[in-house]
């Protein structure tokens, strides 16, 4: 029936802040459909689940062209993802792990049950998923696996009893992106069903790169996934899902944003941006022209336009998995044993210095294998005292290689220059080196310092090998019929393992480069040393956690909850130094300028520890035709995991100290009319750093303290987090009429909107993204009978830029003394056309 005349009031819940509309009626109101969920194991009404959870279903998915949890993130307040040069960032409430191939996520991800807890597989696409559900805070019971920020728990669609199917192509004007999606799924016998689901898409990308002269990122990917289940008996239920899955790019959607003039007492290099100074720098001496570094001109390309200056780069990643899912039913009692394999392959290439000129490159390989076991023990419902309880197993191999190249003369011209202009403070100078010189003039380790990383490279390999057990056990009291408090625990223990190494080797031989000025010219102008590391590490913990409910009314529910939570330390995969202050090749720069370098980097971190605090509001508006839910938290980080970048060209990893994070966050529904649906979400958060002196200062910044080895700190006690906005969320309306006997119409408007944040993770003042809206259109015409629909879909309606990740650009300031910045940029203004067919 239409909704007609409502008229609202408000009334506030002491205990869980919660805002209560009531209203009255001249007729009964649409009744919303409920929205069932799984996450706390059971399969329940999302009004019952005591989690603050948003749940975005595939039939959404398919509609809004959410093709990865990339995109996802614009219906999910308080969740960010985004790619970088070398790593993936997945953050919820302000918390996430940072860019290192040694980390797990702080933010877990789940699918079908299974951790796949690295961040390289956040990039893999979604494939005909039932729902994806994103729960808030940690998750460290039910889900354990390091879910200290939270958890993404991917439900894929199962085989049902009829046989239906589904082809759906999309094509994209701008990107020229093609994407095909087919699915079959039906019962093959009484006892037996499957699902079959493939997807394809290739794009070419929304951004010029003008060094290459071609669009980027072109995106290649295509994913099978087959689901078999078998009803052995009416007691006993197996499930068999195998998928393979191909995503790969060649280019990335990153550029130049700013490129400031340099400071640099070298002459050749002041006042010039370090485009300019990669596009015509002639190095002379008393006035005589020696060299000239002349890169392509499209480094001149340094601010933000679409437009990318690059000698081409690419990830290629290849991954498997298998998971077997047993259900027993023993009684009202219901066993459920997971077993999953996983693992990947990738290869990467990576045009770090992210101009034209072929500066350096680095080159990484990563392959994981994973096998998991997990058992359940799920009690019926209904009764006074009900559990769910289990264990948990996990083993996981970790191989990671690469390795910064320098391919060109490029960079080896310009450090001579510096080199020459600075009487070998760059490399090494007499006394003790007496046999080098600028161009083999010999002037006395005078303007070498280039010539000593020639064809350069810098092996790396890390390799980490966990084993974790763990128990969990959740218990439900039902003190009446409207009070219920629950009580869980997990117990964890892991064991790991790590290694890294690193060598200086010759790229045109293979050879590893015996020990000599190279070192020294590594160490400071790369902040890199040769270093051979290992260890072994254990741990255990115990995380606690209580939920108290209160059914307020049949409309309302209030839920309050404490808990701990860890996450696991482990070992740094991409620092280029060793942690210890050693003096590279102390005797031969002894009276050299500016001495030995001592450069530190890390290698081991400890233990993150989360105290959360959530209170919240389940309610049922309108005779059913709204929902709105609230909570409200509070999150106490201690020796909170971060992974810092050098300044030069590494990351190094260590324990922050403490941090709090607090907010509120609310979302909803309501059916306006028979016709016209609307959905929203809305989060405010506050983010601090209580503890936290060894933060990275932005170029420029003056430091707040500077290490034994020269490294500047800055001291980030009471700022906030990269990515963290005042507010975020989202609103959608979606009408939906029949225009005709047969023929269905149904428009929607989404409208995304955000605070500022900072995309850079040094809180540089000048990469604060502003505040924006985002809308996205998408008008269709179907008829359900038939099974067809076609559709138009615009996304980023007002050409918003946005500007998701950025950081220094590498070299330019350490060497050149130019301040300058590249960003990973989103989307443009897109146009798609969308046909589906659905047969049953």
């Amino acid at each position: 029936m239409t909704l007609k005349s409502p008229v609202f009031c408000f009334r506030r819940s002491a205990l869980a802040s919660a805002i209560v509309l009531c209203s009255s009626y001249s007729m009964a109101a649409t009744v919303l459909e409920e929205v069932i969920v799984t996450a706390t194991i059971r399969a329940e009404s999302l009004q019952d689940v005591p989690v603050s959870v948003n749940a975005v279903s595939g039939d959404k998915m398919m509609e809004a062209g959410i093709s990865k949890i990339e995109d996802l993130q614009a219906y999910v307040p308080n969740l960010t993802m985004s790619e970088t040069g070398i790593g993936t960032n997945i953050y919820i409430r302000g918390i996430g792990s940072g860019i290192n191939p040694g980390f797990e996520q702080s933010v877990g991800m789940y699918f079908d049950g299974v951790s796949y807890g690295r961040a390289q597989l956040t990039r893999a696409p979604f494939l005909d998923l039932q729902r994806v559900e994103v729960l808030r805070g940690p998750q460290n019971i039910l889900f354990g696996k390091n879910s200290i920020a939270g958890a993404l728990s991917l439900i894929s669609a199962r085989p049902g009893q009829e046989f239906e199917g589904l082809v759906s192509g999309t094509y994209e004007v701008e990107t020229n992106e093609k994407g095909l999606d087919l699915m079959v799924s039906g019962p093959l016998t009484d006892d037996l069903g499957a699902r079959l689901a493939i997807r394809k898409r290739e794009t070419d990308g929304y951004m010029e790169n003008l060094t290459l002269n071609r669009d980027e990122p072109q995106r290649d990917e295509q994913t099978i996934r087959l689901i078999v289940d078998w009803d052995v008996n009416p007691d006993l239920t197996a499930s068999l899902k195998m998928e393979m899955g191909q995503f790969d790019v060649n280019g990335r959607q990153v550029e130049i944003i700013n490129d400031q003039p340099s400071t640099s007492s070298t002459t050749q290099f002041t006042g010039k941006t370090y485009g300019q100074i990669l596009d015509d720098t002639e190095i002379a001496i008393a006035g005589i022209p020696l060299a000239t570094v002349d890169a392509d001109s499209s480094v001149l390309n340094n601010y933000q336009d679409f437009k990318r200056s690059s000698n081409g780069d690419y990830s290629y990643n290849d991954t498997y998995n298998v998971t077997l899912n047993v259900d027993y039913a023993w009684g009202e009692h219901q066993f459920t044993f997971i077993t999953g394999i996983l693992g990947y392959d990738t290869e990467e290439l990576c045009d770090c210095d992210f101009t034209g000129a072929e500066v350096f490159a680095v080159a990484a390989e990563e392959e994981y294998s994973q096998f998991s076991q997990e058992i359940r023990w799920v009690s019926p419902v209904g009764e006074t005292f009900e559990f769910i309880g289990g264990g948990f197993y996990q083993k996981s191999e970790l191989d990671f290689f690469d390795s910064i190249q320098v391919t060109s003369d490029i960079l080896p011209q310009l450090l001579n220059a510096q080199d020459l202009q600075t009487l070998g403070a760059s490399g090494e100078a007499p006394p003790f080196d007496v046999t080098g010189g600028l161009l083999g003039l010999g002037l006395g380790g005078v303007g070498d310092a280039g010539t000593e990383v020639e064809n350069l490279g810098t092996p790396r390999t890390f390799s980490s090998d966990a084993e974790l057990f763990s128990v969990f056990l959740q218990t439900t009291w039902n003190i009446t019929d409207l009070f219920r408090a629950t009580f869980g625990g997990r117990y964890s223990y892991e064991e790991k393992d790590g290694s890294r190494q690193l060598e200086l080797s010759d790229l045109s031989t293979g050879e590893i480069r015996p020990e000599g000025e190279v070192d020294t010219v590594v160490a400071k102008n790369f902040s890199a040393e040769r270093h051979d590391l290992k260890g072994s590490r254990s741990e255990g913990n115990f995380a606690p956690s209580v939920n108290l409910q209160y059914d307020w009314s049949d409309d309302v529910m209030l839920y309050s909850t404490a808990s701990i939570g860890y996450k696991s330390g482990g070992y740094d995969a991409r620092s280029n130094a060793s942690p210890e202050e050693n003096e590279v090749r102390a005797i031969q720069n002894t009276l050299n300028p500016g001495g030995a370098p001592v450069i530190v980097g890390s290698f081991e971190y400890e233990e993150e520890k989360a105290t959360s605090f959530e209170v919240g509001a389940k309610t049922t508006l309108l005779d059913g035709a709204a929902e709105l839910n609230v909570a409200a938290f509070y999150t106490k980080y201690d020796d909170l995991q971060v992974s810092i970048f050098d300044g030069t060209l590494g990351f190094n990893v260590g324990n922050a100290g403490a941090a709090t994070t607090m907010g509120l966050e609310l979302d909803g529904r309501m059916a306006l009319t028979e016709k016209l649906m609307m959905t929203g979400a809305l989060a405010f958060l506050d983010f601090e750093f209580t503890d936290f002196e060894n933060g990275q200062c932005y170029q420029g910044q003056t430091p707040d303290a500077v290490s034994l080895s020269g490294t500047e700190y800055c001291d980030y006690k009471g700022k906030t987090n990269q990515y963290v906005a005042d507010y975020s969320g989202n609103i959608t309306f979606v009408y939906t009429t029949m225009v005709s006997k047969d023929l269905e119409f149904r428009g929607g408007a989404d409208f995304v909107f955000t605070g500022a944040y900072n995309s850079s993770q040094n809180l540089d003042p000048s990469q604060e993204q502003d505040a924006y809206v985002k809308t996205n259109v998408r008008l269709s015409l179907s008829d359900v009978a038939k099974g067809w629909e076609a559709a138009f879909l615009v996304k980023n309606l007002t050409d918003e830029t946005i500007i998701s990740y950025s950081n220094d650009t590498p070299l330019s300031s350490s060497i050149f003394g130019s301040t300058g910045h590249y960003g990973f940029i989103e989307a443009p203004r897109t146009y798609a056309l969308q046909a589906t067919y659905r047969w049953y």
